[in-house]
């Protein structure tokens, strides 16, 4: 809403204080700043507030507000008086205002920091979580203009309005006072408040998506009144899955003495149906989309799915109309699956919808899965069905201009029915929130993603968000920081999804590998060297082995505790007479069925060259449909397992990229360990200390075995293995999570480089912000821990002999123009420079070579001790946030994109990681007789930067290059750092939903 004249100038109306939330109960609300226009829609909304709560707000019998009341609760400042109200369809559920107060409870104007806070929320609408999430604007609101506590007088009867104070997790104090309990409530940001926040977040976005998947009833508005079309196959496909829920057909076309469509109800509008109607799909021309949508909303539709096309796709014109889409459903409370959309999918006994254009609805099964195209999502499906995989639920959001993969990932991380989360996405809103939700979702269930359009730098036709300008290797890694399972194409996603969804999780890299063919094996024993793992040598069973010889081969396997997974491969055996025979695939599944069932919990996979029905065959013996008894959740390891820095020990010089070892986990579903090996992973639904599990199982009981995955090459097998062994490893970690070393806190100047960071960017008032001098530079770093040796700037010969007595000898003359900055291999830096006469012919012949001192800009810096030369960098993208990144200098980063990336702020085990996890990395320990360099050193140093960019988002970029990693110690002797007003960040303040 705009400001009206009656308000002052000078505090204009805040708009950007409008938010949408999403209640407690998954509907939506918007927040926004009341206004003078609002008067009769407060005096509405008071008339339908309880006796019992106006006298809760006003601590005496007040049936009707004054006109003096009206204009006092309608006219801020928006600065000492602030008015938030809530509203469902245009008309306020509740509200909460603020009042500037001093010491003595008087009003008052800044630099007075305290205000007084009262709420009231509609009775119909209590329970909501209203004022929970006004709380939380409020407090925002509060703290941009300058006020760090709130004061209430509550009545010790309203218990609910306690609660709300209590629970919001600031730090407060309370009193009893008059009759009444007195509140202060410290507005600083904690732990606590924003676990809070977080944490009913995380509730509603996921009630929100349970709604849409599990709604009592659905309306399909569209629906052709002829065979074909959209609406009338979705409705088809409705009918054909067997939904327990009411189903109605709506078309405004419809004859009025129609009754019936299909054997469902038909009606022309929404306002024909006698009751609620929970879900409405949406399967109209766009033209007539907003007349549906206020239908929907104005008869208590809770969420709607879009089929129609025609809006963001479409270009500028058709993204405003989607826009215009989000604002219409949002304003009656509703969520919104696409426009452009292919429809949902909920395989629950209780549920069994097909709202999509899918013609069969998948088997139910253990796999969630979200993709932001239809034709992505048609391939998925087909994919899942012909190799016997179930689902759990299938979103196809479209153009998801309102429920998102975030959305997704909140539903997923407590949805009992999914053990894991597969996503298609081609576009990440809110980046920084996504790899938040994976880190905690991934911490009890898998969770795979393919990206799309990762090299294009643009989005796709209709998705309109931040575009980041990160390589797609650099978001990769930072998916794997977070515990994501990255791979490439829709077929990896289907190969490691059947993998993890029917397999325990492997307890390390050891693979045993057996069948029926020498070949066949030895192609399975090169793949897992390529990506790897540590194959046994192949037992080769020879081409008259027999099922049962498969079965007792892979019974020995599961038994033997020196390896962790095992890979069966088999091509047809030849009989008696010569022939191959290829229609046996029944026998050899139950064979191996039968072994797994007998042993030990280790994941097995089957590679198998044309044996007819062998997959088809694994898929009905133990499908995935089939829900798996939980166990209970694994112990708090113990404070001696792993809790040293990271755990993480120097990468050799080999082919072995997985051969860790990782802390001691204990674990449920997983085969025994030899002594002295790493210890396996909570199985697939395994619950976490924590997580959302309501119940468990003996621990002792073993696990039903789960589907055999097949694959028709060795090749996709052995990556999918591999992307379970490396998820395995980064949950044991996990387990016992990183920190932040104390002693940082003592060495560190927060407040010096805070003040250094304002008189810096006031000096330059540019919203582009710029680039710090050597000095400058020098001088923030140093009060971070970070020293940056000197250099003098050296114009002339004479200047740069006195620069090199003033450090003394050995010195380095170097280049410092942009174009040979850093480029050794140019000649534009000379090393170890003894003495004067030394010093003035380098000068000459670099001055010959390259070019007048003027162009060259040479400076004198003091050699530093012999090392490694490395490259540390942190930037900040404005999708994806602050990013930490590592490498060698020179050829291995530039030339070979050897960079580790990791987001900020960094724990000791992401720092030790980052610098382990580059190819290069053996060249730090030691590499072929070379002296290992010093890593803490290198390590406290990731963290101090990290720390620097985490407490000032001001500094935008900071590159370190080289630093020169010796045996003992390190030197940085080269440092730029940019500074600009900080981007705005959508993953903190309230809660609020995107706007795209």
């Amino acid at each position: 809403m705009e400001p009206t004249p009656e308000q002052s100038p000078h505090h204009a109306y805040p708009d950007h204080w409008e938010a949408d939330v999403v209640l407690r109960d998954g509907g939506t609300a918007r927040i926004r700043p009341i206004t003078t226009d609002d008067a009769e829609r407060l005096v509405s909304f008071y008339e339908q507030v309880s006796d019992e709560s106006k006298y809760y707000r006003f601590f005496a019998p007040y049936p009707r507000l004054s006109d003096r009341d009206v204009h006092r609760f309608t006219h801020h400042d928006y600065v000492d008086r602030v008015g938030l109200a809530v509203t469902i369809g245009g008309e306020f559920i509740g509200t909460v205002r603020y009042d500037r107060i001093d010491d003595t409870g008087r009003p008052a104007s800044a630099p007075a920091d305290e205000a007084e806070v009262a709420f009231l929320v509609q009775d119909a609408h209590q329970g909501r979580g209203v004022a929970s999430a006004l709380l939380e604007h409020i407090a925002a609101v509060a703290r941009e203009r300058g006020i760090r506590r709130f004061a209430a007088e509550v009545l010790p009867a309203n218990n609910k309005m306690i609660k709300v104070f209590r629970d919001g997790g600031y730090t407060q104090r309370r009193s009893f006072e008059d009759g009444s309990v007195h509140l202060t409530l410290d507005l600083e940001p904690t732990e606590k408040s924003l676990a809070v926040q977080r944490g009913r977040e995380q509730r509603a976005e996921a009630r929100s998506v349970q709604r849409l998947l599990a709604p009592g009833s659905v309306a399909v508005i569209g629906t052709g009144r002829t065979p074909g079309g959209v609406g009338r196959t979705v409705l088809r496909n409705l009918l054909a899955a067997g939904y327990t829920g009411r189903t109605y057909a709506v078309n405004r076309a419809f004859d009025e003495g129609l009754a019936t469509l299909d054997g469902v109800p038909a009606h022309r509008s929404l306002g024909e149906i006698d009751e609620q109607v929970d879900l409405a799909v949406i399967a109209v021309p766009a033209h007539r989309v907003p007349e549906a949508v206020a239908d929907c909303g104005e008869h208590g539709v809770q969420g709607l799915v879009v089929l129609s096309a025609g809006y963001a796709e479409r270009g500028a014109e058709g993204r405003e109309l989607q826009r215009e889409l989000v604002r219409q459903a949002r304003s009656y409370g509703m969520r919104i699956i696409g426009p452009n959309a292919f429809g949902i999918i909920n395989t629950a006994e209780t549920v069994r919808l097909n709202a999509s254009l899918a013609p069969e609805s998948p088997a139910r099964g253990r796999i969630g899965l979200f993709t932001q195209s239809g034709a992505i999502g048609i391939a998925l499906l087909s994919g899942l069905h012909r190799r016997g995989a179930g689902l759990s639920s299938f979103i196809s959001a479209g153009n998801r201009a309102d429920v998102s993969g975030n959305d997704f990932l909140q539903y997923s991380f407590e949805d009992p029915d999914t053990d894991v989360a597969l996503l298609y996405l081609e576009s990440l809103g809110n980046p920084r929130k996504f790899t938040r939700l994976a880190r905690r979702t991934a911490a009890v269930k898998p969770v795979v993603v393919v990206k799309g359009a990762r090299h294009s730098g643009t989005n796709p036709p209709g998705h309109a968000v931040p575009v980041s300008r990160i390589p797609d290797t650099t978001v990769s890694a930072l998916m794997r920081q977070a515990g994501v399972i990255r791979v490439d194409t829709v077929t990896e996603m289907v190969d490691a999804g059947l993998l993890l969804a029917g397999q325990p999780l492997p307890a390390g890299p050891r693979v045993a590998i057996l069948g029926n063919s020498e070949s066949l094996g030895l192609l399975t024993y090169d793949a897992c060297l390529a990506e790897g793992l540590r194959p046994r040598p192949p037992i080769d069973l020879t081409t008259a082995a027999s099922p049962q010889d498969f079965r007792d081969a892979l019974a020995e396997a599961l038994a033997d505790g020196t390896c962790d997974a095992v890979i069966v491969t088999a091509i047809p055996w030849v009989g008696e007479d010569g022939e191959a025979e290829t229609g046996d695939g029944q026998v050899l599944a139950e064979a191996l069925t039968k072994a797994v069932a007998g042993g030990s919990a280790k994941p097995v996979a089957v590679v198998h060259v044309e044996i007819g029905g062998l997959a088809e065959a694994l898929a009905a013996a133990s499908s995935t449909a089939a829900p798996r008894p939980r166990t209970a959740a694994p112990r708090a390891a113990s404070p001696e397992a792993g809790a040293d820095r990271a755990a993480v020990t120097a990468p050799e010089a080999t082919n072995d990229r997985a051969g860790t070892t990782a802390p001691a986990t204990p674990a449920a579903r997983t085969a025994p360990t030899a002594p002295g090996t790493a210890t396996a992973t909570p199985a697939l639904g395994t619950p976490a200390a924590g997580t959302p599990a309501d119940a468990t199982a003996d621990p002792e009981t073993p696990p039903r075995p789960g589907r055999i995955p097949a694959y028709p090459a060795a090749e996709r097998a052995v990556r999918a293995l591999a992307e379970a062994v490396k998820y395995a490893q980064w949950r044991r970690q996990a387990a016992v999570p990183g920190k932040i070393p104390e002693f940082l806190d003592d060495t560190i100047d927060e407040a010096g480089a805070a003040a250094l960071i304002e008189a810096q960017l006031a000096s330059a008032p540019d919203p582009r912000g710029r680039p710090l001098s050597h000095d400058e530079a020098r001088e923030l770093l140093g009060r971070y821990g970070i020293d940056v040796r000197p250099t003098l700037p050296a114009p002339d010969p004479e200047a740069a002999v006195a620069a090199a007595a003033r450090l003394g000898y050995p010195v380095a003359l170097k280049t410092t123009a942009p174009h040979l900055r850093h480029r050794a291999d140019l000649g534009g830096v000379r090393l170890d420079v003894a003495d004067e006469e030394a010093l003035r012919r380098a000068y000459g012949e670099l001055t010959d070579l390259l070019g007048k001192p003027a162009e060259l800009l040479p400076v004198v810096q003091a050699m530093a001790p012999r090392g490694v030369d490395t490259v540390v960098r942190a930037s900040i993208d404005a999708a994806a946030g602050a990013i930490l990144s590592f490498g060698l200098a020179g050829a291995p980063s530039e030339l070979l994109g050897d960079t580790a990336h990791r987001l900020v702020p960094a724990t000791d085990r992401d720092a030790a990681e980052l610098i382990r996890s580059i190819r290069a990395a053996p060249v730090l320990f030691g590499w072929r007789g070379s002296a290992p360099v010093d890593t803490a050193a290198l390590e406290e140093l990731l963290l101090r930067l990290s720390r620097l960019v985490d407490d000032h988002p001001e500094v935008v970029s900071v590159a370190l290059e080289p630093v020169v990693v010796a045996p003992q110690g390190l030197t940085v002797l080269g440092a730029s750092v940019r500074l600009a007003p900080p981007p705005a960040r959508s993953d903190v303040g309230p809660r609020r939903l995107p706007n795209y």
